[in-house]
């Protein structure tokens, strides 16, 4: 079997494929229903996956809803995504312990775990993919993000539910995915079958699959998995004109519709921290109170909030609006001058989990209205 093969499994092998992950070392991590939300967390078993559940998405609304197709993927993103696990949201990078009036290191890294990310939705793939040009290029690559990045197995599932905050099809990443999977499954299920087309994309990903039960995937199977993908095309939530969008966006630094956002914003930071490719981080150091050791730790940060963009004297950007400004602005238009490509890839997460329910998209549009003329800078 060779990259690029698809084969076709039934339902009940995915339980096989979750063994064959974990006897290869691998901590299997996917989708699982808990407190109202499908989040990520550890799942040994299809019967941890959300099977037979959908959700509803709309700014500033999520819920859960049962789906009597059984889909054990009928769902498009929740709140997590993976850089919980490739970049923990607290993070040691140094102890140390005082010696003879100074400190020696005193921390002790173990090897990276080792997970196996089960139901890598294509956008998810996409920002992954993204933000491997920031954290693992040069300058200023992570080794941490380095060693779990690459000790991590990716089993992508194409989307077939995609949500009422979807724009993927607008940032060309979904609903069908791109490179960079190990195996990508995608789920067909109607009242005669339930089964899987899995198309292998790397060599140890093909190496798990000979070992499971399968057979080659016949024109029909491949037939029906292009039907769901092009449902999903036509089912897009919203859609965002990216053609010339980063020129808008750097002519409009001075357009009041930023005053008229930020009587909305509550610079909550939550668009950045559902965001599968934010990646601001701050550190804090702390010591004990004998003053014998002392810690560094990296944690997560926002740039909504008012102190990441503290320099000497004060902050720079002190108002909702500029805060807002920075954060559409970076992730549309300078993020391709600084990593050539967009920040954004449509996953809709920003939209939903926004208590106010501020849309990316509908912002971006006003952007490029009447009121960018009067409010450009020349």
């Amino acid at each position: 079997m060779q990259p690029g093969d698809s084969v076709v499994i039934e339902r009940v092998v995915l339980d096989a494929l979750l063994a064959a992950l974990r006897e290869r070392g691998y901590e299997t991590v996917g989708p699982t229903v808990r407190e109202g939300a499908i989040v990520y967390d550890e799942i040994r078993a299809t019967s941890d996956l959300p099977a037979g559940w959908t959700d509803e998405q709309e700014g500033g609304h999520y819920r859960l809803r049962r789906d009597d197709r059984e889909a054990l993927f009928g769902y498009a993103v929740g709140p997590h995504s993976w850089r919980r696990y490739l970049e923990p949201p607290s993070l040691v990078r140094w102890r140390g312990r005082r010696v003879d009036g100074g400190f020696e290191d005193d921390l002790t890294p173990g090897p990276p775990p080792r997970y196996a990310f089960v139901g890598v939705r294509p956008c998810e793939l996409a920002a992954l993919l993204v933000k491997d040009r920031i954290l693992l290029g040069d300058p200023g690559a992570d080794p941490d993000y380095r060693s779990r990045r690459e000790s991590a197995f990716l089993v992508a599932v194409n989307c077939g539910s995609p949500a009422g905050t979807c724009f993927c099809v607008s940032m060309g990443t979904g609903p069908r995915f791109g490179p960079g999977f190990d195996l990508g499954l995608t789920e067909l299920v109607d009242d005669a079958r339930h089964d899987f087309v899995l198309q292998v994309g790397t060599a140890r990903g093909a190496a798990v699959v000979e070992g499971l039960p399968h057979r080659p995937a016949e024109p029909a199977d491949l037939t029906a998995a292009e039907a769901v993908l092009r449902e999903a095309e036509g089912r897009m939530g919203r859609s965002l004109e990216t053609e010339g969008l980063k020129e808008r966006l750097e002519r409009s630094y001075e357009n009041p519709h930023w005053d008229e956002v930020a009587k909305r914003c509550l610079s909550c930071g939550n668009c950045t921290m559902v965001c599968p490719t934010c990646f601001c981080s701050t550190v804090e150091d702390s010591t004990d109170l004998p003053g014998t050791r002392a810690e560094r730790r990296r944690i997560w940060d926002s740039c909504f909030s008012i102190e990441f963009s503290y320099v000497h004297g004060g902050s720079v950007r002190t108002s909702a609006g500029a805060r807002y400004r920075q954060w559409i602005t970076h992730k549309l238009a300078t993020w391709h001058d600084q990593f050539g490509v967009s920040g954004c890839v449509g996953c809709g997460r920003c939209i939903t989990w926004c208590p106010v329910g501020i849309d990316i998209t509908a912002e971006a549009r006003a952007i490029g209205g009447p009121a960018e003329a009067a409010g450009s800078r020349p």
